[in-house]
């Protein structure tokens, strides 16, 4: 089974203007019916949560519905799903509520294949616990990470491990399951940055073996937010700081403030729509068929981009070469300023944006900030199709 992709894009009103957005994962379009939605949400009857007006009630059912959406999308229990504005914002709060923990000479390891948002809040947070931080190291040769020294970086000192199961500047899939069994092993938490990846791949937390799993869903048609998810038992040791009011009840305890429930339902009808694309009794397992179709379309369109870009022979450096990894592509361009070929594309409606992406440890690994400043990344999704691909090569060349 494949996707229909003109049935597919006529859901997404912006693909009107005639942009071929390469730029998904900076966030991708959204179809009418998230924004429907949200816009349904809020002109209803509407108040803070409970059970006795129609307005309260739903509120109530935008939270419910949104905790059972991402359960089903991530594999995890609904009461451990708890919302935020970003990726970075429950990374932040989270890190601060487990690093309350962790005493002096107690260790933390992230990764040089990460997201800043997955290194800098735990490097914060060790450093005030006076933690020592251990580092993942990224080999430029392979785009992957040395898992060589595996058992040396991980100790019976380690309290946690930060890694993403996909790199958001280069698309390279690691090993987490085997990096969460090693931590596992010394009784150390696993918490995996998921944005990237959920956004091209059925996500299992129980075989990556993530104990903390974020992900965002405007990387997923969805409107601008984020999910944690996590076991509730595990929520149940942690203790953010909070309002003295406030509920001490998880997830809840972990949601600051009044919580947007027009999002809330934005962010439900995206995994309603990728569900809708695939086959099967349950939403769990048409997200699974959806997420099938969806790589292998964007797969393909992949291999068509990189025979282009080999094309141009060393005019193009692909950065983007681990054997398992997404349908994104980083490269730079010798002697050409990326941001001059990035503008370039912009004016032919092609959006392909450069910059390093917050991915500054990666970026320095592969030994280029001292080179260069920045890259171009062309990020595929499922509404991309063949004649943008043709746009975008056809355009490079006549660039470079």
């Amino acid at each position: 089974m494949t996707l229909d992709i003109p049935a597919l894009r006529a859901h997404f009103p912006s693909l009107s203007s005639g942009i071929a957005h390469f730029d998904g994962p900076g966030g991708t379009q959204t179809p009418a019916i998230v924004g429907q939605a949200i816009a349904g949400t809020l002109a209803a009857p509407l108040s803070n949560r409970g059970t006795v007006t129609e307005a309260e009630r739903n509120a109530d059912a935008a939270v419910a519905a949104f905790r059972s959406a991402y359960a089903d999308l991530l594999g995890a229990d609904r009461r451990g799903i708890v919302y935020g504005r970003s990726a970075t914002q429950l990374t932040y709060d989270l890190s601060r509520a487990i690093a309350k923990t962790w005493r002096p000479g107690d260790e933390v390891v992230v990764s040089q294949l990460d997201h800043d948002a997955n290194v800098r809040p735990w490097i914060q947070a060790a450093d005030a616990a006076g933690a020592v931080v251990r580092w993942l190291r990224l080999d430029p040769a392979t785009a992957e990470l040395d898992l060589a020294s595996l058992d040396e970086v991980i100790t019976d000192r380690t309290r946690l491990v930060a890694v993403t199961a996909a790199s958001n500047l280069l698309g390279t899939m690691p090993p987490v399951a085997r990096i969460a069994e090693r931590a596992h092993a010394v009784g150390a938490l696993v918490h995996v940055d998921g944005v990237h990846y959920t956004a091209h791949a059925a996500v299992d937390m129980a075989a990556l073996g993530a104990d903390l799993f974020v992900c965002s869903p405007y990387k997923l048609y969805g409107p601008h937010c984020a999910a944690l998810a996590a076991d509730p038992a595990l929520l149940e040791t942690l203790h953010p700081d909070k309002l003295l009011p406030s509920t001490d009840e998880v997830p809840e305890r972990f949601e600051l403030g009044t919580l947007p429930y027009e999002v809330m339902a934005g962010a439900t009808a995206a995994v309603d729509f990728i569900a809708g694309l695939g086959t099967g009794a349950t939403r769990r397992e048409r997200l699974a068929s959806a997420n099938g179709k969806i790589e292998r379309h964007e797969l393909r369109l992949r291999a068509r981009i990189e025979e282009g870009l080999a094309g141009l022979g060393d005019r193009v450096q692909l950065h983007s070469i681990a054997p398992e990894r997404t349908s994104t592509l980083f490269f730079t361009t010798p002697g050409r300023d990326p941001f001059e070929v990035s503008r370039a594309l912009a004016d032919r409606e092609i959006a392909a944006p450069a910059g390093t992406f917050y991915a500054h440890e990666p970026f320095a690994a592969l030994g280029l900030d001292a080179e260069v400043r920045a890259g171009v990344r062309v990020g595929l999704a499922p509404y991309n199709d063949d004649a943008e691909v043709d746009r975008l090569l056809e355009r490079l060349a006549e660039v470079l």
